[in-house]
């Protein structure tokens, strides 16, 4: 089944991968642990997945979202009752919006390394590996039909658009309403979404730390001005690298937490008071729905062509 009008490719035609290894390390924003991170490529149909040694062991976790944990402030996964992975949000989105298909992601430790808060550090190392082309044409989900996710305030909607396009909206004591749209590609999440850092008011950094030691969670372990946008006022500590910085970050977040699909995404999503819990909230919906998407390629028309046609 094919398109009767063309259009342009909402992304690129073919699976992609890395085109050499890097490496990263740094200290865990929960945990506050050293972890070592190396980013390889991997073969077509291979998708992102993190492997993690434990006792000499290597446990395999792909970044898929029947495997996401819930854990506080964060995106965790796990197989089973093999090693937890935290805090892989910005590294996803930064492979996702790269048009990163197939990637192997070791670890040395739980939790992956927070840099500056931001997803710009792994775009950077992204950019440098570069990106590389395999023989098979890349899938894309197709929303066909709109979803709606609400828990209280927080409500989701994923609706069918030519493009992936994200609208997000939130609430802050002192900046009011923030909000922040835009379509999502290697270009623009570059320069709106990845400078922008993982936040919160410097008043609850102390008792969020506290709560985690009494339910024996890691829980900002790792966070200070460095890494976090400390919010104090109408502001944060240091400035803010965009008057509305806070929305941008969660448009990222709900970039990592959408590509736990295991496929990129055609199509609009409203984010009203987004999080990790409910961005996991509307992704675990659309796809248990599957009357309301289609798997497609794309050929250079922009034509889309259901995967299955492919073989």
């Amino acid at each position: 089944m094919s398109d009767e009008a063309a259009a342009i490719p909402p992304g690129p035609l073919c699976e992609a991968t890395l085109g050499a290894a890097f490496d990263c390390s740094g200290h865990g924003l929960h945990t506050a642990k050293p972890a070592k991170a190396r980013v390889s490529p991997a073969p077509i149909g291979h998708g992102v997945v993190f492997r993690r040694a434990v006792g000499g062991v290597a446990h395999d976790v792909p970044a898929l979202w029947p495997n996401r944990r819930s854990r506080p402030l964060c995106t965790a996964l796990q197989v089973g009752d093999g090693p937890l992975v935290r805090t892989v949000e910005h590294l996803l989105a930064a492979l996702s919006a790269a048009a990163i298909d197939n990637a192997l992601i070791e670890i040395d430790a739980e939790e992956l390394p927070i840099l500056d808060g931001s997803a710009e550090p792994w775009c950077a190392l992204i950019e440098a590996a570069g990106r590389a082309e395999q023989d098979r044409p890349r899938r894309y989900i197709r929303v066909k039909k709109r979803v709606r996710y609400r828990a209280g305030d927080h409500k989701q909607t994923a609706e069918a658009a030519p493009e992936f396009r994200i609208y997000s909206a939130v609430t802050l004591s002192h900046f009011g309403q923030l909000r922040w749209e835009g379509r999502i590609d290697t270009e623009s999440f570059r320069r709106e979404l990845a400078p922008s850092r993982s936040f919160g008011r410097v008043k609850w950094a102390l008792p969020g730390k506290i709560v985690g030691l009494f339910r024996k969670e890691p829980v900002l372990r790792g966070a200070h001005a460095g890494n976090t946008a400390a919010l104090w006022g109408k502001g944060a500590i240091g400035g803010l690298r965009f008057p509305d910085e806070p929305v941008r970050h969660r448009a990222l977040d709900l970039v990592g937490d959408l590509s736990l699909a295991g496929m990129p995404i055609v199509g609009k999503m409203i984010a009203i008071r987004p999080g990790h819990e409910h961005n996991y909230g509307l992704l675990e919906m659309l796809m248990t729905t599957p009357e309301a998407w289609e798997v497609v390629t794309y050929d250079a028309e922009g034509r889309a062509s259901r995967a299955d046609e492919h073989g």
